[in-house]
């Protein structure tokens, strides 16, 4: 069986190892690689980079403007750095990356490209910035290419960095398509990657881009900003790069030896001799050009200076700042270099860099043969919300009057999902809003009474025809009715609703009989079957029967096999299926192992594409370490994503184990066989259990 799902992936995540990486030259130059590609080309950035001036991101706005990108600003995010650093203190990790995963669907959707730039924070609290890039990167399920930089660093430490971060990457199978390497002197190029080829996987694309002198200086614009500077001369000119800094504190005849090409002069605003003298020598054919002039300590040249400077015709920008010389020296060394939109000829100093060093086409190819089959807890979640938002189904809820059941819609209700039915009185349904304080619109909700609803006729003529033949009288059919199952039941059966959940209250016989005999199961199915959903720290597993068959037979057991590989591939999951027991391949002997054996074979028999491993030890089915081991020919072992177990005893108390031991969300159980979608709910049901089975539900009754 192959999925249907499996898209063709046209975005990639840039990941840096590590600040002042040169990401930005990366972004830059991908961007322009994929609008040759296509027109239609998107930018996201999960979280923003927050200024002390509360100004546009300067790389968002760069790509957004140099580009003519078709995208508002505030599409091109979805938290700044405050915001998800307070998020995370309060362990509200979901939250984030539901935000995230919302905004880039969004944009995903309109673009044939996404370039999404990954994180600049470095820790917050257990959170680095290697931790944040791998929980986006795995949740978008997106390609990833490591930026590293060997700015003043040995060749040997540059290896082990791009080695730790492709593990990571690789530890929570996050593909990796690319590393580029970036900052590295000309000289070391290529023995570079002589040994980087050494440690990394072949399949992965290297590219080295050496030091470049321009890009790897601050301008004296980031300078101004840093300092919040006042611009007193040469506005034009605040693009100049720096160089080097020096403080101008000696007599001028000292200092001016001391002037390198390029350099940023730091000196007093009293120190008119400094000021002017640094202004002659850039003018003059025997020193060097300077990029500007920094005066400090809030103090501005005497009237006659200014107009002095104000004559000459200076091609550097002059500055005023209100720290002394020694904190702005200091400010000034710890600037890292940006490129902005404004700066033209740095940007495009950028893309030629890009263009010579990186080989483009290679990452577009990686890119556009992209597939990927993975699911995380996070995206499930997402998409089961998407699937029902956009088949809109009608729902039945019997256990109308249960706490639990009236916030569950209430919560369906705010986020208009699903049209709804609750069974009960009405009068008893709004005595309970009232008591649990729930602001909920009824009016919004249909509520039908069994108990004298204008449907209980049409109904009961219903059940007796259908069951005549079983010895159902009308007096039965006409007391059955008034019970909230079987009149939730008849609702499906009469067109009136797409499906039905219930269980809350209720226990499970008693919510599926009247689906037995009344919906009936699918052709070709004779066993009703249930899988859970398990949200894993890391992926979703499918796992059945959890909760219905207590020993089911080979050929039975096949048949759920089946129903919950259809199961997983309706719901967007590649379907790898294993067939648990005790022992794996050929290693066991016994009555059960042969069970599974042979509930195996009839798989492949009647499916013979399906891609299945039986009879596998739990182990063996979702570590690849203990798979390559025991099975390590098979294309199954390690990678499970269907779990079937041999019969409820195990299946249940598996599932609850892994439930309470990991704190994974188990969704369901999901009922399957049916013609129609009717599902279960534990007694011990949460609104989050119910909420969610729901939109199972509805997903369901649009694929039936």
């Amino acid at each position: 069986m192959h999925s249907k799902h499996i898209r063709m992936s046209k975005a990639i995540y840039i990941a840096a190892t590590e600040p002042d990486s040169g990401k930005s030259l990366v972004s830059l130059g991908l961007l322009r690689m994929m609008l040759t590609k296509s027109s239609k080309v998107g930018y996201f950035k999960p979280i923003l980079n927050e200024n002390s001036n509360n100004c546009f991101d300067e790389e968002t706005n760069t790509a957004l403007n140099f580009f003519k990108l078709d995208l508002e600003y505030k599409d091109c995010y979805a938290f700044k750095q405050g915001e998800v650093v307070q998020l995370l203190s309060e362990g509200k990790i979901d939250k984030v990356i539901q935000t995230v995963i919302e905004k880039y669907k969004q944009l995903e959707k309109r673009f044939d490209y996404v370039l999404v730039e990954g994180s600049d924070f470095s820790g917050v609290g257990v959170f680095t910035e290697l931790d944040v890039n791998l929980m986006f990167a795995k949740n978008l399920n997106i390609p990833a290419l490591i930026v590293g930089s060997g700015n003043d660093k040995k060749t040997d430490d540059i290896v082990q960095t791009l080695q730790l971060s492709y593990k990571s990457f690789r530890k929570k199978e996050i593909d990796v398509i690319g590393m580029i390497v970036n900052k590295i002197a000309p000289e070391e190029v290529s023995f570079l990657i002589k040994e980087l080829k050494n440690h990394i996987p072949k399949n992965i694309q290297l590219d080295i881009i050496p030091r470049i002198d321009l890009l790897k200086n601050p301008t004296v614009r980031e300078v101004v900003q840093e300092l919040d500077g006042k611009i007193l001369f040469g506005k034009q000119f605040l693009d100049n790069a720096i160089g080097s800094y020096n403080s101008g504190s000696m007599q001028l005849r000292n200092y001016l030896t001391r002037i390198d090409k390029n350099a940023l002069v730091v000196t007093p605003g009293d120190r008119a001799d400094i000021i002017l003298g640094a202004l002659q020598a850039n003018a003059s054919s025997n020193y060097p050009r300077i990029a500007g002039i920094i005066l400090t300590g809030g103090i501005l040249p005497e009237d006659s200076i200014l107009k002095l400077i104000e004559g000459v015709q200076s091609t550097v920008p002059i500055v005023s700042v209100k720290e002394g010389t020694f904190v702005s020296t200091n400010k000034i060394g710890s600037v890292k270099p940006k490129i902005y939109a404004s700066n033209t000829k740095k940007i495009l100093l950028s893309l030629d860099t890009f263009d010579r060093h990186v080989n483009a086409e290679g990452i577009t190819s990686k890119l556009t043969s992209y597939n990927s089959a993975k699911m995380t807890p996070n995206m499930f979640q997402y998409n089961m919300l998407q699937k029902a938002k956009e088949n809109r189904k009608h729902i039945v809820l019997p256990e109308g009057t249960d706490e639990r059941i009236i916030r569950a819609a209430g919560r369906l209700q705010l986020l208009d999902i699903v049209d709804l039915t609750l069974l009960g009185d009405k009068n008893s349904i709004e005595l309970k809003c009232n008591q649990i304080g729930l602001q909920i619109d009824l009016e919004k909700i249909n509520i039908l009474n069994p108990q004298d609803s204008i449907y209980n006729e049409r109904f009961t003529q219903k059940l007796f025809e259908l069951r005549k033949h079983k010895g159902m009288t009308e007096t039965i059919a006409k007391d059955l009715v008034t019970d909230v199952s079987y009149y939730g039941t008849l609702m499906i059966l009469n067109g009136l609703a797409d499906g039905m959940v219930s269980g809350a209250v209720n226990t499970t016989q008693h919510t599926i009989k009247p689906a037995l005999q009344l919906i009936k199961t699918k052709p070709g199915v004779s066993v009703v079957s249930s899988v859970f959903f398990m949200c894993l720290a890391d992926r979703v597993s499918v796992m059945g029967d959890c909760a219905v068959n207590p020993n089911p037979n080979a050929a039975q057991l096949s048949e759920i096999a089946i129903s919950s590989a259809q199961s997983a591939e309706s719901f967007g999951i590649d379907a790898k299926i294993a067939m648990l027991s005790y022992s794996s391949g050929d290693s066991g002997k016994g009555e059960e192992v042969e069970k599974v054996r042979k509930a195996t074979e009839l798989v492949v028999a009647k499916k013979p594409n399906i891609q299945i491993e039986g009879p596998i030890q739990y182990d063996a089915a979702v570590d690849r370490g203990v798979a390559r081991t025991k099975l390590p020919s098979s294309k199954v072992a390690g990678q499970a994503t269907v779990l079937i177990f041999p019969d409820l005893n195990t299946g249940n108390n598996t599932y609850k184990a892994i439930q309470r031991e990991t704190g994974a969300l188990a969704i369901g159980p999901m009922l399957q066989g049916l013609n129609k979608p009717v599902n279960d709910l534990s007694r011990g049901c949460t609104v989050d259990d119910i909420f969610n089975t729901v939109l199972l539900t509805a997903i369901q009754a649009h694929q039936n």
